[in-house]
């Protein structure tokens, strides 16, 4: 056994960080020891979407499971950086807690809210003070790179129209869609590649702003059409091999049938 280490019925946050530190020192795990950020920060995003996973299940055993690994991630990121002396995880907590007291000022603080939009508008506006954003654009340009494509964009779009640049309902957004499919198909019929590549991404930014005008989170509608063609698809897949049908040498126009079958049956 590890020297330092005393087993417990119960452990807490702090036994967390230790045994973290204990896997990275000396007579510790090799594989946790040579870890950097760069290697792990792919668990870091496994590990979140496990959580969402739970949320979804309503599993809440589950759900204590992976805010655990979670959490994991988080103390082991931390400790990375105490070993250099840069910061440690109380210093993560710190940061957040004073973080909350400021961008909570109608509990912390004297300001009066009325509603959970002037509570938003407050936060939006502290937020952009504190990281020195000067302007809307700035502000967009800050959203992560790194956060899915569809959540970036309807996140951009929504701080484009706090501005007021925007259609005035969504008629206008699902004109702009049509216009962009029809300049998606010019740019296939014109065999541009490069064409073909950008007009496909504005018709996806398009659809996300229409998601917005409709209150649609765009990442849900989207997992919830793929799994609604997962569901359709096992189903034309059991039809074919109850009917001893080859899908690959069927043709489109059986496989069709079998959809609308699978559709009639799926709902």
């Amino acid at each position: 056994m590890v020297e330092g280490f005393k087993p417990k019925d119960r452990f807490n946050v702090d036994d967390l960080t230790h045994i973290i530190r204990l896997l990275r020192g000396p007579g510790g795990c090799p594989w946790d020891a040579e870890q950097t950020h760069q290697t792990i920060k792919k668990n870091l995003i496994e590990e979140t979407y496990e959580v969402i996973e739970a949320i979804n299940k309503n599993d809440k055993a589950l759900l204590c499971e992976e805010l655990g690994d979670l959490l994991m991630q988080i103390v082991f990121h931390s400790e990375m950086e105490s070993e250099t002396g840069n910061f440690t995880i109380d210093d993560v907590a710190d940061g957040v807690c004073k973080k909350l007291i400021e961008r909570h000022p109608h509990v912390f603080g004297s300001v009066e809210v009325s509603s959970v939009a002037e509570v938003l508008d407050n936060w939006d506006a502290i937020k952009r003070k504190s990281k020195g954003h000067d302007s809307t654009g700035q502000a967009m340009a800050n959203v992560p790179r790194e956060l899915p494509a569809l959540m970036r964009s309807a996140k951009i779009q929504s701080k484009a129209s706090s501005l007021g640049f925007d259609w005035p309902d969504v008629g206008g957004a699902l004109d702009k869609l049509r216009e962009e499919i029809s300049e998606f198909e010019r740019a296939l019929g014109e065999g541009n590649s490069v064409s073909v590549f950008e007009e496909f991404g504005d018709i996806l930014f398009s659809a996300v702003n229409i998601s917005r005008f409709a209150g649609i989170d765009p990442e849900e509608a989207l997992t919830a059409s793929t799994d609604k063609f997962l569901k359709r698809f096992l189903t034309v897949e059991r039809l074919a091999g109850e009917r001893q049908i080859d899908m690959k040498t069927a043709g489109l126009a059986a496989l069709d049938e079998l959809w609308d079958e699978a559709k009639h049956l799926n709902g």
